[in-house]
């Protein structure tokens, strides 16, 4: 004797399709959230020249968002600081990048200690919980302010961003600038160094055996290949650590100085087949232009860049030189 539930094949096959599309929009729930997850985690890289001149109109520079002009220039060109006594973004102060490093090393522009830093942006009226907006007045729109955004969050500060077109356009703009001197009340920031952004000789070194990073080289390709020489470098020929694979970092702006959109900054990596899903170590010189693919790796969802501090600055200085390479005169640097 059969005892059939009428339908009940039916009922048990729209349960299993329910329950395939529910385990869907599961997943989708679950992809949805961890998006969302990541634009919480990943704070704005940039602001914009006109946010910033509403905050400065609105008042809302003080302890809670405080403004750094981070120009320098080579030595006989611009005089960084004499600039920003004479005008700069109203409120803003002026950080010195030359004081703000580890004075003692024989390499260019190193992290200075987490003292010095929490000291030297405590006296600049910043603390953990201030917002801050870098900016230089280079003429391509931007070059040290990216470096500084780096540091802040190097020494553990999420809230940090970059003014997008830098000084540059803030004057295009029209937008108002100051000759008065800023004179923030001192502030307590605890830095806090984030080793995960950081790489050293050492662990550069090893990466040529265990190729765990890739490593990216920002600067402009005839340095890169050593045809072309290293501007004001004094016993330091052009070249690149081998292995590493080269992105310019001017190519990450447009020609009126701004970030490239987060899709042209994916297809410049692609094209030169770095995996922003991968681990990646970025260098260049001296650290600095190093911090533009921190940042453009950023604004495409990827904020775990470290930055190789002594770059090749150090590198020619220490490294074997089977791991450097030149197409120069004399084949290798």
């Amino acid at each position: 004797m059969r005892n059939i539930i009428p339908g009940g094949a039916n009922r048990i096959h729209v349960r299993s399709r329910r329950s395939c599309l529910e385990s869907r929009l599961s997943l989708r729930e679950v992809t949805r959230r961890a998006d969302t997850m990541v634009h919480q985690v990943l704070y704005r890289a940039l602001v914009s020249t006109k946010w910033l001149a509403e905050s400065i109109r609105s008042g809302k520079v003080g302890p809670s968002l405080r403004v750094l002009d981070a120009s320098w220039y080579s030595p006989g060109t611009r005089q960084a600081r004499k600039e920003y006594q004479e005008r700069h973004v109203p409120g803003a102060s002026f950080f010195d990048i030359e004081e703000c490093r580890d004075t003692t090393s024989p390499y260019e522009m190193m992290l200075p200690s987490e003292a010095h830093f929490g000291d030297y942006v405590g006296n600049l009226g910043i603390s953990n919980d201030t917002h801050v907006v870098v900016y230089d007045g280079d003429d391509l729109g931007s070059f040290y302010a990216p470096r500084v955004w780096w540091m802040f969050r190097v020494f553990g500060h999420r809230t940090v961003s970059v003014l997008n077109g830098g000084f540059r356009n803030w004057l295009k703009e029209g937008h108002p600038v100051t000759s008065e001197p800023s004179r923030p009340e001192p502030a307590v920031f605890k830095a806090t160094l984030n080793r995960s952004l950081l790489k050293t000789y050492e662990q550069v070194l090893e990466n040529l055996q265990s190729k765990r990073f890739q490593l990216v080289d920002s600067r402009a390709q005839g340095r890169y290949l050593g045809t072309q020489p290293e501007p004001d470098a004094v016993g330091l020929d052009s070249g690149h650590i081998r292995g590493s694979v080269n992105v310019p970092f001017m190519n990450f702006l447009t020609e009126d100085g701004f970030e490239k959109s987060p899709e042209e900054l994916r297809a410049i990596f692609q094209d030169k087949k770095v995996d922003l899903s991968q681990p990646l170590i970025a260098t260049c010189r001296k650290g600095v232009t190093a911090c533009h693919i921190a940042l453009a790796a950023y604004l495409c969802g990827k904020p775990d860049v470290a930055v190789y501090d002594g770059s090749w600055s150090e590198w020619f200085r220490r490294a074997p030189p089977e791991t450097r390479v030149s197409q120069g005169k004399s084949g290798k640097a």
